[in-house]
């Protein structure tokens, strides 16, 4: 029996967000029925109400998000009905190419509930990233709940979901920031301090944020940042050199993903450093640069793929350590809203207001 819910939707390209009741079915073969706690609001989100990911209209948004689930359809095992799960966009199969190579954070057919979810009029939902947790309730792939330790806020846990994991695995997975390394942060929104903070947790010795807006540089500092420079009166390339004897950082992460952004994150490297892109940029962005720069340069040029992370493995470790006051998770949280406040939230988003908005159920 479906059961119906109260939930957000996008129902065509750029307008505001719309407070629905919509059906959400039983789970079946496979799947599982989370009775959604709390959802942060993410920037994906809004480039899925934009039509910047695609346009397969109406949406049901909503993807960082912590509940319990409800339900357990059949051939479900490691979960059961009262466990408390961080809802992942990308749960390995197991069988692809990538996964039978020991590099499943890559998986190229990742599990989402075959079920969809409705309108009222039947009319089918495409959940963001598969999830679609700006719900009271929401139906998802068994491999995309991931138990966590239940002490853990939903507020805070829900955002391992998405934009911490992002940042924190640009850092430590795709960077492979280690011990005494110099690191620099283009961007201090959500992905971007996290990716500090999983520099400094991962022993960087020099963490240096890069921003425009000063607010958001003396947030920076709270997850980490040990030097500071704000880009819009300075030359970042230069101050980030200054800071590192005169060389560059060993890992420059780009967590805005502009052409501008990359640009500086090239030449801001050191010789032979690692250059990682997790800011999502517009599809007709361009980026050049003159060939014998990529070449003389050396070093790697790596994006992000949700931080390369494994669900399974590194959603427990987070909570652990936010639970032990390693991870400040609870430093992401700038307020807590009702689900019709989804659209002001946007609002605050594009502003720079916010690092997150978290909706609570």
């Amino acid at each position: 029996m479906p059961h119906e819910v109260h939930a957000v939707v996008a129902a065509k390209q750029g307008a505001p967000v719309e407070l629905q009741t919509i059906l959400v079915p039983d789970p079946g073969p496979g799947e599982v029925l989370v009775a959604v706690q709390a959802c942060g609001v993410c920037h994906t989100d809004l480039h899925y109400r934009d039509g910047a990911i695609n346009d397969a209209f109406p949406f049901l948004l909503g993807h960082e998000a912590a509940g319990v689930i409800e339900s357990v359809g059949p051939g479900v095992a490691g979960l059961a009905p009262g466990d408390y799960v961080v809802l992942a966009w990308r749960a390995p199969c197991g069988n692809c190419r990538s996964c039978r190579r020991g590099r499943p954070w890559y998986c190229f057919d990742s599990g989402n509930a075959t079920q969809p979810m409705t309108l009222r009029d039947g009319t089918p939902l495409a959940a963001a990233l598969g999830i679609g947790a700006f719900a009271e309730k929401t139906l998802v792939a068994a491999g995309q709940a991931v138990k966590v330790d239940p002490n853990a806020r939903p507020e805070a846990a829900g955002l391992i979901g998405c934009g911490v994991m992002a940042g924190y695995g640009a850092a430590v997975h795709t960077g492979a920031v280690g011990s005494g390394d110099t690191v620099a942060v283009i961007g201090c929104g959500g992905v971007g301090n996290a990716a500090i903070a999983g520099a400094s947790i991962a022993g960087a010795r020099r963490v240096i944020a890069v921003d425009i807006d000063d607010r958001k540089l003396d947030g920076a500092t709270r997850f980490g940042a040990t030097h500071t420079v704000n880009s819009r009166g300075t030359d970042p390339i230069e101050a980030v050199r200054g800071l590192t004897g005169g060389h560059g950082a060993d890992v420059v992460i780009d967590a805005v993903g502009r052409p501008e952004t990359y640009r500086q994150g090239f030449y801001m490297r050191d010789l032979a450093g690692t250059l990682v892109q997790v800011g999502v940029p517009e599809p007709d962005m361009r980026i050049e640069l003159p060939l014998i720069d990529l070449f003389s340069r050396g070093g790697a040029l790596k994006s992000s793929w949700y931080g390369d992370c494994l669900p399974s493995r590194d959603f427990p470790v987070l909570i652990d350590r936010y639970l032990s006051g390693r991870l400040d998770i609870d430093g992401f949280v700038t307020e807590t809203i009702a689900l019709d406040e989804v659209e002001s939230a946007f609002d605050k988003m594009r502003d720079g207001r916010v690092l997150r908005s978290v909706v609570v159920l």
